[in-house]
């Protein structure tokens, strides 16, 4: 069978993969449409395969909230190129309305969105593009209230940064603020009690070791440590912090104020974590040239 520019046109256009490989896709198949897709899907899960060992640590965080539940979802690229398309990021935004009905990535995987399973419509998505990526984790929180903020977006509760906050009592604006806040504090965690306990323990050690060069009685270093770790605490937990849109009061003080609490929250940062693979130019193309 001929194969004609308007088959291999018909082919990129239905696959959205290049000329060259489209005719030797129809080339290989006789002309076979179906067939012709089906060469080029395994061809392209071979090459998503062999990406698999890349490090895709850009990426964007997708966000969504319905019903007292709020979800974020961390989809992983090798570059910022690619997440600044738009099949992307409405590839994300559907993998954060699905994770609704997650509670883990291992889950959220099997899930269907438009009647094709995640884990699936990823694996065509890196053979398409010709990136590594990768759903790297997930949060999830419930509360009567959940506000959610992102930082940067790009679109639509879409970015680099996102955040949930879970309140109990109605929330009038300040769950958004609160969101901003630890969008740019970073606490490391709720409260003195959620805090890891192999966190205070260094902390108190090195300040403990910093107390005892001042040469005086060990009565007077512990109270030094203690006053010390207090302030520590201010620093790293939420409830603890000075408000960033009013330093005169604390996140836990300003929530009471706008008559809600705060139960719990989440920050995801793109890659955060992540080592990025460093490489110069030269090697890239090396690379490139060695298949």
């Amino acid at each position: 069978m001929a194969i004609t520019a308007a088959l291999v046109k018909e082919l990129r256009d239905n696959t959205g993969a290049g000329m060259m490989d489209a005719k030797k896709a129809l080339t290989e198949t006789d002309g076979d449409m179906e067939a012709a897709v089906d060469w080029l899907r395994t061809k392209g899960l071979a090459k998503a395969a062999k990406k698999s060992g890349r490090t895709a640590a850009e990426g964007l965080i997708g966000t969504q909230v319905s019903n007292g539940v709020g979800v974020m979802v961390e989809v992983n690229t090798e570059t910022d190129f690619v997440s600044k398309n738009s099949d992307f990021q409405q590839m994300v935004s559907s993998f954060a309305t699905a994770a609704l009905e997650a509670s883990e990535v291992d889950g959220l995987v099997r899930l269907k969105v438009d009647g094709s399973v995640i884990s699936e419509i990823l694996t065509n998505k890196i053979a398409t593009i010709g990136e590594n990526m990768t759903i790297r984790r997930m949060a999830r929180l419930e509360g009567e209230s959940v506000a959610t903020y992102v930082h940067n977006a790009v679109s639509e509760g879409m970015g680099k940064i996102g955040v949930l906050v879970a309140m109990t009592g109605t929330d009038k604006g300040i769950g958004k603020q609160i969101a901003m806040h630890i969008a740019a504090a970073n606490p490391a965690s709720l409260s003195v009690d959620d805090l890891d306990s192999s966190i205070i323990d260094r902390e108190k050690q090195i300040l403990s070791e910093q107390a005892r060069e001042s040469g005086k009685p060990e009565a007077v270093i512990e109270k030094m440590v203690t006053g010390r770790m207090n302030k520590f605490f201010e620093e790293v937990t939420l409830l603890n912090q000075k408000f960033v849109i009013n330093p005169d009061i604390t996140v836990s003080q300003a929530a009471a104020d706008a008559g809600v609490e705060v139960i719990g929250f989440s920050r995801l940062e793109v890659g955060e974590g992540i080592e990025k693979e460093q490489e110069d130019f030269a090697a890239e193309v090396a690379k490139t040239i060695g298949g």
